[in-house]
């Protein structure tokens, strides 16, 4: 019973996903006929290539955390859980990652750290890189300054004390034993490089489209990388919208407006909506298979896992650190 509430929250969520295409459909083509096949392309490859930078960024916060998760299975936790935010109210995201994290043994305490630091981190790099676009952005938009005020916090929170302390307080909440080592600087720097070099890729992305359009330069690129890292930002304190829908494409409209007609700004940030959305589910769909395939490695993986977690928690097996596969 339980897997099939599981199954079937993960369908819901993917139905709210293809809801979104569905409504947005006629607009999402007009938008893409106007650009060369080539540059959509490259540009769907950039998101997921993006994809694969943050996954690798969430995955390195979760192992600096406890003991090491296999890849594929941490992949297929953010992946598939992180098409929650695509229901109102982004807690979904949040929900479905410790769901699936508990399936295959992680506490969902540490789950719930982990996507918590993760986003954060994100944060901290978005707003690095949309100091860059800030100037163009502001323009109308001046409690956008207001945001900065997070940077500074956000990097003494990543400070491994501070992000060690506060991780083994949530722990407490969930009345688990606390951290047993100090987060490390190469958790704390891996995940922050990652991220970044997530936002550089959907900078590139961004940078594609408009290449159908103009010519962009290099400035160009800077701009529109510094743009989404903010609108991402954005888009993440407007929890009340499905994946932030609107607040980010207003971004993202300010800064091409300063590069092509806002007609054309319109579209090029409906169609990379779009391309997010199905990125998503690609992304989703791509882990998922591999662990079909991989089940038998990945089956003997977990159980050395589960032997790490056991140690970890100090010798006392929980139910909630043992798979429902393996009971």
């Amino acid at each position: 019973m339980v897997h099939l509430i599981r199954y079937g929250l993960v369908l819901v969520v993917v139905a709210f996903a293809v809801y979104y295409l569905a409504t947005q459909w006629d607009d999402i083509v007009h938008a893409l006929s106007v650009m060369s096949w080539q540059s959509v392309v490259l540009s769907q490859i950039l998101v997921l290539v993006g994809l694969a930078f943050g996954t690798l960024s969430w995955v390195t916060i979760l192992n600096g955390l406890g003991p090491k998760v296999p890849l594929l299975r941490g992949s297929q936790v953010l992946l598939v859980g992180q098409l929650g935010k695509y229901v109102p109210g982004s807690v979904w995201s949040y929900v479905m990652q410790m769901e699936l994290g508990r399936q295959y043994g992680i506490l969902r305490a540490r789950v719930l750290v982990t996507a918590l630091y993760a986003a954060g981190i994100g944060v901290v790099a978005s707003l690095m890189l949309g100091a860059l676009a800030l100037p163009v952005v502001v323009e109308g938009h001046e409690w956008l300054l207001w945001l900065f005020l997070l940077l500074p916090i956000g990097l003494v929170c990543l400070h491994p004390r501070i992000m060690t302390a506060l991780a083994s307080f949530v722990l407490k909440l969930f009345r688990r034993p606390p951290l047993e080592h100090r987060v490390s600087y190469g958790t704390v720097l891996g995940g922050l490089g990652w991220s970044l070099l997530s936002y550089v890729a959907y900078g590139l992305h961004l940078w594609l489209l408009l290449n159908s359009l103009v010519d962009p330069d290099l400035g160009s690129l800077i701009l529109l990388t510094g743009a989404i890292a903010l609108g991402f930002t954005i888009g993440l304190l407007a929890f009340f919208l499905p994946s932030g829908i609107g607040v980010r494409e207003a971004i993202l409209i300010a800064a091409m407006g300063t590069l092509i007609t806002l007609p054309e700004a319109t579209a090029i940030s409906l169609a990379s909506r779009a391309m997010f959305t199905v990125g998503d589910l690609l992304a989703a769909g791509i882990a998922i298979g591999f662990v079909l395939l991989l089940r038998r490695r990945l089956r003997r993986e977990q159980y050395d896992y589960l032997r790490e977690e056991v140690r970890y928690e100090h010798g006392t097996q929980t139910a909630d650190a043992e798979p429902d596969s393996v009971r």
